[in-house]
């Protein structure tokens, strides 16, 4: 960090003290997220000038003296993060469109946002994809493109969110809030301190689109709807009309390759396309084809099928042989987005090499699209056009699904089996990040098959898919579509009569709830999966720990114990030495709080000695908090120890707000509230209201002590808001140090 940005940042720290505010309220009544904020006053980055204005105004103090250092400062800049760029393929036959191109141009550069609605087909992805191609050394953050799925035919719209969640995904937050209201805070402020240029395409109305606009900053957006946005007054429209005739004819020229030498067939071709780029391409490539053919053939046969709307999809056709048909009509029932050719293989049941020969043809006949090397998708109107197809000539378009949802349960195995998993032995040889990218790539595409298996009724493919996909959400926490698949695959276990499959499911979903902060339902969830009879013994010791933090998380401490003494008995009995540790520092962690700190001691020394690694960081973190007061160096020593062997942000939130607890045992309340604004800022973008819960109560512990009181009522009463928001009753809940694991 530079001298200049030290000053700004003693600057900023300043304005913070004469608030009076934790960084949290800071944050809240600035309009900022605390995980920002904290950045801005460590010097991890430059806040954008609009965040030193609010700051400011919080505090009633004029920002205009501190300009000149901000912009010092910005040319000093900080490290500048990673740029992005995933916008499709820019169309190299790109046609006509310079009017609204230039307006479009314009109004990003001037208004930082517009819509660009017309009809189906009409070109409005290509327009948006061709200018932000243009525009884009002009946004040094990277370009981001999210499909919003509004029209695509067997998809449902993706969900506000669903959509945030993805977003956030695009500038490395992997672990979104679960609150939609949260996310959208974040990404506004995530934005604010970039300068992004995000294309959203394909929306359905205004109220689709508006929790993702952009807030203050200099990133822009680019939408795309069939319809006018009328309720978005942020959004400037930029409407499409049809090609007129001299683009339209240009384009089929290009398209087709051919000299435009006979005017009144071109016009009877122009007439069938209706100006729409997509159809004239289509029905170019089809000219390109078929070289003995003239443009007034092609007329012809257009004329031929004019009694459907889209004619020129039909006339496409006739090029394709009956595989290639075949190929095409298939896709149109594909469960996804995008797709590669191993998925077009298990679809059709054909060999790559014929797969692989059929795309190539639908691409060249602009039947299929590439948008990137080896991934394919269709254009909606496409899509539709091809599952009619499917729908009219497919003899048992079911099993042609049954075989790609197949394929994707069998790679979604075989790429969780290099994931490791404290609760598996070994895993199979292979690259774990190729495989947690492969998973990042094909989510959309793994709920799409997910969702078509629960509508055919295949119930192993819904049994199964959400286990191969536990550590991508163990690393991805507070996805939208987690609980309602391990609720859905819990039920189809039981339709298996799989009583054990059935119960690790539950215990999964029992999980993810508590995460959640709902743990009643959590509890609900793990007594269904007592009652399927378990004969395992991991699985059952397993069952028992998980149920002993959601009793201790209800302050039920003698309930919990019970329940990790049973825990400890079945994972010595099976051999699990990481399991037992984890029961020894859990019961250690309650028997500190029933008022007998040397047998927690004990229990904790106990649980270090048998784990290695990052197993040894619940027993670290018991110890560190047993020995705050007899021994602090100790004491010191063993928490810090735990921190870093802590790798997931969880897990060092926790390690965190354990040094907090410790440092105010001993007095040391200035280190100690470091401690709980580092454990926040890294618990802001995880989906764990449970953890945020307890922090809450021990920072207003801390705050408490060290004389902070209006500090100490906020955070109990943000405690309660969200005890009320939990359905939780506030009472119930032990202190953090009782339950900060």
């Amino acid at each position: 960090m530079s001298r200049v940005q030290d000053r700004l940042v003693a600057q900023l720290t300043k304005l913070k003290e004469l608030s009076g505010l934790s960084l949290r309220n800071l944050a809240r009544q600035s309009g900022l997220s605390s995980s920002s904020l904290s950045r801005y006053l460590t010097g991890q980055l430059v806040p954008p000038w609009e965040a030193v204005v609010a700051l400011c105004r919080v505090v009633g103090r004029d920002p205009r003296p501190l300009r000149a250092l901000w912009a010092e400062a910005s040319k000093a800049g900080a490290a500048p993060a990673p740029r992005r760029n995933d916008l499709p393929a820019d169309l190299l036959d790109f046609t006509g469109r310079e009017a609204e191109s230039a307006r479009v141009a314009q109004l990003l550069r001037t208004t930082g946002a517009v819509v660009i609605d017309g009809m189906a087909g009409v070109g409005k992805t290509s327009l948006a994809v061709h200018v932000a191609h243009r525009l884009a050394p002009s946004f040094p953050d990277g370009a981001i493109c999210l499909d919003l799925q509004g029209f695509t035919p067997g998809q449902e719209p993706l969900e506000p969110s669903a959509a945030l969640g993805r977003l956030l995904g695009a500038l490395g937050v992997s672990h979104p809030p679960a609150d939609a209201t949260e996310r959208a805070a974040l990404w506004r402020s995530e934005l604010s301190r970039r300068r992004a240029l995000v294309v959203l395409d394909n929306a359905v109305d205004a109220e689709h689109v508006r929790p993702l606009l952009p807030g203050a900053g200099k990133s822009a957006v680019l939408v795309t709807s069939r319809n006018r946005l009328v309720d978005l007054d942020a959004l400037a429209p930029v409407s499409l009309e049809p090609l007129p005739n001299e683009d339209a004819a240009s384009l089929f020229g290009r398209a087709s390759g051919v000299d435009l030498t006979e005017p009144e067939a071109v016009t009877q071709v122009l007439r069938q396309c209706g100006g729409l780029p997509l159809a004239l391409r289509m029905a170019g490539a089809r000219l390109r084809h078929r070289p003995g053919w003239t443009i007034a053939v092609l007329a012809e046969r257009l004329r031929d099928n004019a009694g459907r709307f889209d004619s020129v999809f039909g006339m496409s056709l006739h090029q394709l042989d009956a595989v290639q048909r075949r190929v095409f009509r298939l896709l149109g029932i594909f469960p996804g987005t995008d797709f590669d050719a191993a998925a077009a293989c298990a679809l059709t049941d054909l060999t790559p090499d014929r797969v692989n020969a059929a795309l190539e043809e639908l691409v060249d006949a602009h039947l299929v699209q590439e948008p990137s090397p080896g991934r394919y998708r269709l254009h909606d109107l496409i899509r539709r056009y091809a599952a009619d197809l499917a729908a009219e000539e497919e003899p048992d378009p079911d099993a042609a699904l049954q075989r790609v949802l197949n394929h994707y349960l069998a790679q979604a195995v075989a790429r969780d089996r290099m994931l490791p998993l404290q609760q598996r032995k070994e895993t199979s040889p292979g690259d774990p990040a190729k495989a947690m990218a492969w998973f990042d790539l094909e989510y959309p595409n793994l709920i799409a098959c997910f969702d078509t298996a629960v509508r055919l009724g295949a119930d192993e493919v819904v049994a199964e898919l959400p286990q191969t996909m536990r550590a991508w959400f163990f690393r991805h926490r507070g996805t939208d579509d987690q609980l309602r698949l391990l609720d859905a695959a819990a039920a189809a276990a039981a339709r298996l009569g799989r009583d054990q499959q059935r119960a690790s499911l539950l215990m999964d979903l029992g999980f993810a709830r508590a995460a959640a902060g709902r743990l009643a339902e959590a509890l609900a969830a793990y007594e269904l999966a007592g009652q399927s009879g378990l004969d395992d013994d991991q699985l059952a010791a397993a069952l028992a720990l998980r149920t002993g933090f959601v009793l201790r998380d209800l302050g039920d401490l003698e309930a919990a114990q019970a329940q990790f003494r049973l825990a400890q008995g079945l994972f010595e009995k099976t051999g699990n030495r990481g399991g037992r540790s984890q029961a020894l520092a859990f019961d250690g962690w309650v028997t500190l709080h029933l008022g007998r700190p040397q047998e927690a001691a004990e229990l904790a020394r106990a649980s270090v000695a048998l784990a290695d690694g990052p197993a040894r960081i619940t027993g670290l973190g018991t110890l560190g908090v047993t020995l705050a007061s007899e021994d602090p160096a100790e004491s010191l020593r063993t928490l810090h120890e735990a921190l870093q062997l802590a790798e997931l942000p969880h897990n060092k939130a926790w390690c965190h707000n354990n040094l907090a607890v410790a440092l105010r045992i001993m007095g040391s309340l200035g280190e100690a509230l470091e401690h709980h604004r580092q454990a926040f800022e890294l618990l802001e973008p995880l989906a764990e209201a449970q953890l945020e819960f307890e922090f809450l109560h021990a920072y207003a512990e801390t705050c408490r002590a060290a004389g902070r009181h209006d500090e100490a009522l906020a955070s109990h009463e943000r405690a309660l808001s969200l005890a009320q928001k939990l359905g939780r009753e506030p009472a119930k809940a032990g202190s953090p140090e009782e339950s900060a694991t």
